[in-house]
C-alpha cells in the first residue's frame, strides 16, 4: 500500500510505516536534493520502499543519484495539471533496466495502459479513472489484462 501523500518531513515517512504502507512517495519536484537522499535512506531503513516521481530528466538524474529502483514518471505537469502524453514515454528510455518504473497519471484505460507497458512500464499508478468507473473492480480487471 502507498502512503500517496506529499511527504515533507521525516516525520512523514515514519507516520506511513505507522499507518502500515509498505511505500512511501517522494515527489522530487517538492524536495531538494538533501530531502530527497535523506527520505529515501529513512524510508529504506524502516522497510519501506520509496517511490520516487519524477516530471522530467533533471528530476530523473537526481532520483538515480539517491539510489532510487522505484521510479515514477508523472504524466502531469504540476503547474498547468495538463497530461502529457509523450513524457513517459521519453523519459522510459532514460530508465536503467533494474529500476522498477511506474508512469503516473493520465491513465484512462487499458489502452493508455497497453501503450505504457511497451514503452517499457512495469506499473501504473491509477485513481481518477478507478474513481469515476462506476466499477473500480471491472476496471482495474481491465487495465490489468492490458499488460
Amino acid at each position: 500500500m502507498l502512503r500517496k501523500d506529499f511527504t515533507v518531513s521525516a516525520h512523514d515517512v515514519a507516520d506511513a510505516r505507522l499507518m502500515g504502507a509498505d511505500a512511501v512517495l517522494l515527489i522530487a519536484a517538492a524536495l531538494d536534493d538533501v530531502e530527497l537522499a535523506d527520505f529515501a535512506g529513512l524510508a529504506r531503513d524502516l522497510g519501506l520502499d520509496a517511490l520516487v516521481e519524477v516530471h522530467d530528466e533533471a528530476e530523473l538524474e537526481r532520483a538515480l543519484e539517491v539510489g532510487a529502483d522505484l521510479i515514477g514518471v508523472n504524466r502531469r505537469d504540476l503547474v498547468t495539471f495538463e497530461v502529457d502524453g509523450e513524457r513517459a514515454l521519453r523519459l522510459a528510455s532514460r530508465l536503467p533496466s533494474d529500476v522498477v518504473a511506474v508512469a503516473e497519471s493520465g491513465v484512462r484505460g487499458p489502452d493508455d495502459a497497453a501503450a505504457l507497458h511497451r514503452g517499457g512500464y512495469h506499473a501504473v499508478l491509477v485513481g481518477e479513472s478507478l474513481v469515476t468507473s462506476g466499477d473500480p473492480t471491472v476496471a482495474v480487471a481491465a487495465l490489468r489484462a492490458a499488460g
